[in-house]
Order: structure tokens, then sequence, then C-alpha cells
């Protein structure tokens, strides 16, 4: 797997089979930007039941701010006990220190924007099949907080490696910390939602092509849409 980025070797191994010491600094990074996201907001997770605890999965989400790169698997952790969420991150991210050094370990690496990144490509693919990997569709943080289009190259990373793909919708980290904003507001409400796993065996059946692929990405993009319309569920939302 190392072979396929150049993140560092060490940075590409499950949670389980990590060092002592790298093991150590997933759960410190994770308790601590924990505290630091019960101190600036309400947080609400809901759906956790949904994400399976085993094989590949695909956290497909809307992205609205930076800070949903380290909610989403906060969110996970919390709930669904200590484990690597393995996602692509713009470059300039791993360039600020501290951020760097918590997203590379809890799993993400870099990738060049605007061009095409073949190797990061194959490492998405590769990891999907057996991992949980979160991907944000639309490519880019919204500007204003609405659902932008998913891009058709997530449809293909799915119709090649058939993650289970849990929709998920993130809201209201665009009020904590809003794009282009250097310093965040405090005590507003944010929450993650999990849906339910999507069934796209129908699209698996089909050739693969540009039209599957996009047809694939709708689908993901309806179900994330509905989730940010939805009620909150009763009593199985979990406010912290």
């Amino acid at each position: 797997m190392a072979s396929e980025s150049a993140v560092p070797s060490k940075y590409l191994r499950p949670y389980a089979e990590r060092s002592w010491l790298s093991r150590w600094w997933v759960r410190f990074s994770q308790q601590t930007v924990g505290r630091v996201i019960y101190a600036w907001c309400r947080v609400r997770i809901e759906g956790e039941e949904h994400i399976p605890l085993k094989g590949g999965v695909l956290l497909a989400s809307n992205h609205i701010s930076m800070l949903d790169t380290l909610l989403i698997p906060y969110a996970v952790m919390e709930t669904r006990g200590m484990q690597i969420v393995w996602s692509p991150a713009k470059e300039e991210l791993f360039r600020v220190p501290v951020i760097g050094r918590i997203l590379l370990s809890w799993g993400s690496f870099p990738v060049r924007r605007g061009r095409g990144d073949l190797r990061s490509m194959r490492l998405i693919m590769t990891l999907m099949r057996d991992h949980r990997v979160m991907l944000f569709p639309e490519g880019t943080r919204s500007p204003d907080g609405r659902l932008q289009k998913g891009q058709r190259a997530v449809g293909k990373f799915i119709h090649h490696a058939r993650p289970v793909v849990i929709p998920t919708a993130v809201s209201g980290t665009n009020r904590i910390l809003p794009k282009g904003a250097l310093l965040p507001s405090f005590r507003r409400p944010i929450s993650v939602r999990f849906g339910p796993p999507l069934d796209l065996q129908p699209y698996y059946d089909q050739p693969d092509s540009k039209q599957t692929s996009e047809a694939i990405v709708q689908e993901v993009m309806q179900a994330i849409a509905a989730l940010q319309d939805a009620p909150p569920a009763d009593g199985a939302s979990r406010p912290h």
C-alpha cells in the first residue's frame, strides 16, 4: 500500500497494527480534538449504528467547513471505537503543523488539486475495498453551505471498489469556522448524521462508463440531500 502514495508507510497502517506510541497519539489527539469541539459548540451525532465495523466503507459527506475533516473522523472514533478513517485532503492542510500531524495520524493523505493525481486515486480505491474512507463528493467546500454537484470520479471509485456507502450530512460547521475564517465562533450547534447504507447493486451490474459513474454519484448526492432535510431522529440522536 505504501508504494501507491508519498505518505510515510507508518501512517498507512490500521490502528491495531500501529506502534504503541502511534496508537497513543491517535487516542490523545482524538480526545483533545473532542474537548476542543465540545468547548466550541454543541455536538449531535446521529445514525452511527449504520456504520459497519468491518469491511470496506465509504462515508460520503457534504463539505461546508475545514472543521468537517476533523469532525467526521472524530464522530466515528467517538461512537464506533478507535479506528482509522482514511481520507484525501488538499496539500495545503498538511503545511499547518498541528492539524497536518493529526490529519496524517488519523488517516488523511495529501492530494494535488487541479490535476490528475493517479497515485492518490489508486490509493483511494485500494483503501475503499477493506477500510473506512471519507470523501467529499463535491470536491471542495461549498461557498454558501448549499449542496453542490458531485464529482463523477467518486461514482467511478464506488463502481470499482464497491464499498458499503454511508451517506453523511454535516450541518452547522460553516457557522463555527466559515470558509476563509481564521477564528471560530463559539457555542453554536453542529451535527453529523449518518444514513443507512445505499443499495447500489443495480449500478454494479452495469458497464463501467461515464453514465454509470454519473448515476452513482447522483444517487449519493440525493441521499445526502435527504439527510440534510430530515428532522432529528427521535431517540436515535446523541447530543454531546
